[in-house]
């Protein structure tokens, strides 16, 4: 090879260099489309409002003197001819009873230590992550303010951390103590007197502990006839000043929340199944939709949802805020300024004959960036929020992916 060839081919390699030089740098200072990468989103399909328990409810009262011990808790089911309470003479034999409960409890958590099914399987390396597991349930439902699961959650933690102590030292003996309850326990029951008085049901139903003065007017024969301004007017003001007044039985398990809301866009309807969450705890409950009636308000709607749950906590209150959620979706988020439609080739399969043809079709997607091409991929949308949608995964290749560079700005609806 001469010279001169070899200064021609230097001088095009040169040209071939410099090119694709400009070519990246051009490219890299390229705004012409502004895109967005697509990551993964959840959402739910809901709506918050004020909300009012319904239940048929009838009040216990209780005319003679004395002082009320209860023998069942908020929400706890009585049978015909359960009993709600006792009536004492003074205080003095509730605080014993108290005692003797709380020495009967200490007892049946040693007789769970003791088992000897328990010590024999019982191994240290298998119990500690158990008691770090059990503080952090106790640490949780405090923080969520379940103050009623942490007694139960503080016994089985007890239970565990004695049962790694007998396991690692044999010397331990509990006899004495046993014994020592037991005697606290005789002598407590030594001076317990017979209750003045006992208040029974007459049914079977759920029991609360107080009655708030809307017993009569939030019945379940007065659905029909709620209104947005009685439904507004009522106030969580909690128990009502009454001495005779023991509590309340509520009738079923049946019950319902009653409310205003926005559902001119027909989001919900009858006999849907729904998830309410409360404002006062942390639990969910399943319910359907039972009836929705339009208001004298253009757009206003009564909702009352049925429900066959009851728990301590809702049966604390009359009314509170609550979240209605229809679904729950997890897909690729899509910003709706990115959305375009275009005539894509698809095959498209004739019901009755079942007959498969090519024809065009037009799509929802977006165009796409890949490298230096925009291609146009669809969108299999599941879910459509106020400025974005969520595609569903894994639709298929012709669908929008994750991470894919989504083009929102510089694109036509051409692709141009």
């Amino acid at each position: 090879m001469n010279s001169a060839t070899s200064k021609i081919l230097g001088f095009i390699l040169m040209i071939c260099m410099l090119t694709s030089l400009f070519s990246i740098i051009y490219h890299m200072n390229d705004q012409k489309y502004k895109t967005e990468t697509a990551i993964l989103a959840e959402a739910d399909d809901s709506v918050s409002f004020k909300a009012v328990y319904i239940r048929n409810e009838e009040v216990v009262s209780y005319g003679g003197n004395g002082v009320v011990s209860y023998c069942v808790s908020d929400g706890g089911k009585l049978g015909k001819g359960s009993v709600i309470a006792e009536i004492y003479a003074d205080e003095s034999q509730i605080d014993i009873k108290q005692k003797i409960d709380a020495l009967n409890n200490q007892l049946e958590i040693i007789n769970k230590i003791q088992n000897p099914g328990t010590v024999e399987s019982a191994q240290p390396a298998n119990l500690a992550p158990l008691i770090e597991e059990k503080y952090k349930n106790i640490i949780n439902e405090r923080e969520t303010g379940n103050f009623d699961n942490i007694s139960a959650e503080r016994d089985e933690l007890a239970v565990l951390l004695s049962t790694y102590q007998l396991v690692t030292d044999s010397g331990i003996d509990l006899t004495s103590r046993v014994s020592e309850l037991n005697s606290q326990i005789a002598k407590l029951q030594a001076s317990e007197t017979v209750p003045l008085d006992s208040i029974v049901s007459d049914k079977s139903a759920y029991f609360v502990s107080y009655a708030d003065g809307y017993e009569d007017k939030f019945t379940m024969d007065k659905l029909s006839s709620l209104t947005p301004e009685l439904i507004n007017s009522v106030k969580d003001s909690g128990p009502v000043e009454d001495g005779n007044i023991i509590g309340k039985l509520i009738d079923g398990y049946e019950w319902y929340a009653a409310g205003v809301i926005d559902n001119r866009n027909a989001q919900f309807s009858i006999d849907e199944d729904v998830t309410l969450k409360f404002q006062s705890t942390s639990d969910t409950v399943e319910g359907t939709v039972y009836d929705i009636r339009d208001t004298k308000v253009p757009g206003e709607s009564i909702v009352i949802i049925k429900c066959d749950e009851l728990t301590y906590d809702l049966v604390q209150h009359r009314t509170e805020r609550i979240e209605m959620i229809k679904g729950e979706y997890e897909g690729i988020k899509v910003s709706r300024k990115a959305i375009r439609f275009k005539d894509v080739e698809e095959t498209v399969v004739d019901e009755e004959t079942g007959k498969e043809t090519r024809q065009l079709v037009n799509c929802k997607g977006v165009y796409v960036k890949l490298g230096e091409q925009i291609n146009f991929k669809k969108l299999d949308v599941i879910y459509e929020g106020s400025n974005y949608v969520l595609s569903s995964l894994n639709a298929g290749n012709d669908y929008v992916s994750l991470y894919d560079d989504i083009v929102v700005e510089g694109v036509d609806a051409d692709g141009n």
